[in-house]
């Protein structure tokens, strides 16, 4: 009888973020991700692992709406401390913002964790591309 063996699954999900190539102009949005909750403390060690080494630690995040689960003011990620922040602004509702003393603001586009594939792709594609 033959075994057919699955792969192991992955420890950790991808992280589904795009950004946008830097061309030297300041951009709105600087990439775009999309969650698989709006649980930050399980999203947010995801989202850092994946930056850009170059964008420094990040230090300070603001989510922006109602929809994210309560939040501590502050968490540890990665043996560092990152201070959480909500904002109800409704000027850029579906946003992160993401700061690193010294290196910078990243503002990144957050598409609903519920939104489908089909839905979500064509977005993630316009902000690798810089349409977005």
């Amino acid at each position: 009888m033959a075994i057919a063996l699955q792969p192991p699954l992955p420890s950790h999900p991808v992280l589904r973020l795009r950004l946008a190539p830097r061309n030297g102009m300041p951009l709105p949005i600087d990439g775009v991700w999309w969650p698989r909750s709006y649980d930050l403390l399980t999203e947010l060690p995801g989202l850092l692992a994946g930056l850009p080494r170059t964008w420094g630690h990040i230090t300070n995040v603001t989510v922006s709406g109602t929809a994210w689960s309560a939040t501590p003011g502050r968490m540890l990620v990665a043996n560092q401390v990152v201070q959480l922040h909500r904002s109800l602004s409704t000027s850029a509702p579906h946003t992160v913002v993401l700061l690193a003393p010294g290196r910078g603001r990243w503002d990144l586009l957050i598409i609903p964790p519920d939104t489908t594939a089909e839905a979500a792709e064509p977005l993630m594609a316009a902000a690798a591309g810089g349409h977005g």
